[in-house]
């Protein structure tokens, strides 16, 4: 059985090794995610060239997920490394703070606007809602705050606000420059973070396409206020992720299970990707095997239908990246077991805008009711073989294309798997031929299975699907 749910992993210090990048391609990553919180545009070339020429090797098709930083508000430093706040003590933030000479009564800030966005009796989360801030006055560059809950708080810690409300932009000068060099490594999927609105998801598809890249976007949801223009922000991406990191220090983490039902389900009905993140695995940083809290977790995103589960510090620097892989996979490869990830009552009752969707569409409920083993979508775009992986289905999607990029671009889609394919005919029979005969050599499908294949009239154009046909392996003699 194939896995249907993908695995997204992070690049970092523990996958530079390249017996190390082999084990997790071996283990079977579908995309890695390139942090450009960390690291230099030199090294982030090197490893996207690195796990491409890899994947080559392997026979293998692994997509490329660029994560813009964002404007990650934190404190500055100590001078000694960290303070100890004390419960019921004052300590100050302070704009105008010396970056490098923060002590016990008052640090630096990162983001210089933060007293203008808080006023007395709002709550600050410090180091994900480690250390609990209560604002007791704001006078011009300090925000003096009186210690809830105190602890070690170390140099360059996160600032949240509970209930969100920042007015940091999505997009810095950093990141704007970040695109340009997502742009050039051709990453397949930009992600941006802390998105407040369509707004911000629709600068960086501007400032993308101005710098000649060609990624889908993905708005990292982890801001409160982004769940009230949720569907516009839905509209304006192409993937969402659920980065459960923030949002919960902003929502509170009682909170999170039923926003990620939600946004899971939401993307499903608006055919767009969605990946859950943050801290499935967090436990295999420094131990070989997961925590039954932590099988649970990535269990039910699966169950609930998410497109991709990822991983991040587990892989980027954790002891034993592939065996997080390796775990993550049995657990996906179980939970997809389950009746409810096969079976599917999507849109039973909806209008069809396009007839490329209705084609789709049509292909899943035939696959889900007839007992095919296979099918074979010939695409330029991959937009076919999304709106397929919509629907719940045990039934392997291939998507048959020429285009390396859209092979790297369904490394992300739920249930489907790229494959290089390219005919020398324009004559239909024979282009049937060919797709399952590659189906045949890759033992997708043997002697007497059903298949269905999807493709248009005029091959090779955009948007143009517009038949099925059902074939028995063995004959190609249509059945319906």
């Amino acid at each position: 059985m194939q896995r249907r749910t993908k695995i997204v992993a992070t690049l970092g210090p523990s996958t530079d090794d390249p017996k190390v990048l082999d084990k997790i391609i071996d283990a079977g990553v579908d995309v890695v995610r390139v942090n450009f919180s960390h690291g230099t545009p030199e090294e982030h070339k090197e490893r996207v060239e690195r796990v491409r020429n890899r994947a080559r090797a392997h026979g293998r098709q692994v997509g490329v997920l660029v994560d813009l930083q964002g404007p990650k508000i934190r404190v500055e430093r100590f001078v000694t490394g960290q303070a100890d706040l004390i419960e019921g003590e004052t300590f100050v933030l302070d704009a105008a703070h010396d970056p490098a000479k923060g002590n016990n009564e008052r640090v630096g800030i990162s983001y210089k606007a933060l007293p203008g966005d808080v006023q007395r009796g709002d709550t600050l989360l410090l180091d994900d809602g480690r250390i609990t801030l209560w604002v007791n006055e704001v006078h011009e560059s300090e925000i003096i705050c009186r210690v809830m809950t105190g602890g070690a708080l170390y140099d360059r810690k996160g600032i949240n606000r509970q209930g969100g409300g920042l007015s940091a932009p999505a997009l810095t000068q950093k990141d704007r420059e970040d695109v340009r060099l997502a742009a050039e490594i051709q990453a397949d999927y930009l992600a941006v973070s802390f998105v407040r609105n369509a707004e911000d998801v629709n600068e960086a598809r501007k400032l993308l396409e101005a710098a000649g890249g060609h990624s889908d976007i993905v708005a990292k949801i982890e801001r409160a206020e982004a769940l009230d223009l949720i569907d516009e922000i839905f509209e304006a991406s192409d993937v969402i992720m659920v980065a459960r990191g923030d949002l919960g220090v902003e929502i509170g983490d009682a909170g999170l299970p039923p926003v990620q039902k939600r946004l899971i389900s939401k993307a499903r009905e608006m055919n767009r990707v969605v990946i859950t993140a943050t801290q499935m695995m967090e436990s295999m940083i420094e131990n070989s095997i997961p925590t039954r809290a932590e099988v649970f977790d990535v269990a039910n995103a699966v169950l609930d239908g998410t497109d991709a589960v990822m991983l991040s510090a587990e892989t980027a620097t954790g002891k034993f990246p592939d065996a997080a892989i390796l775990a993550m996979d049995r657990i996906c490869r179980e939970a997809e077991k389950q009746r409810e990830v096969t079976t599917s009552h999507h849109r039973i009752d909806t209008r069809f805008g396009v007839i490329d969707e209705a084609i789709a569409m049509a292909t899943m409920y035939t696959a889900n009711h007839l007992g095919v083993k296979a099918i074979a979508a010939l695409t330029e775009s991959g937009a076919t073989t999304l709106w397929m992986s919509r629907i719940s289905s045990g039934i392997p999607i291939y998507a048959l294309t020429s285009h390396v990029e859209t092979r790297r671009k369904v490394t992300l889609y739920r249930g489907v798997y790229p494959v290089s394919f390219e005919s020398a005919t324009q004559d239909h029979a024979q282009v049937n031929k060919e797709a399952i005969d590659e189906l045949l050599r890759r033992g997708a499908v043997r002697e007497g299975d059903l298949v269905i294949i999807t493709k248009g009239d005029l091959m090779g154009a955009h948007g143009g699907t517009n038949a099925m046909k059902i074939v028995r392996v063995g004959d190609l003699v249509s059945v319906g």
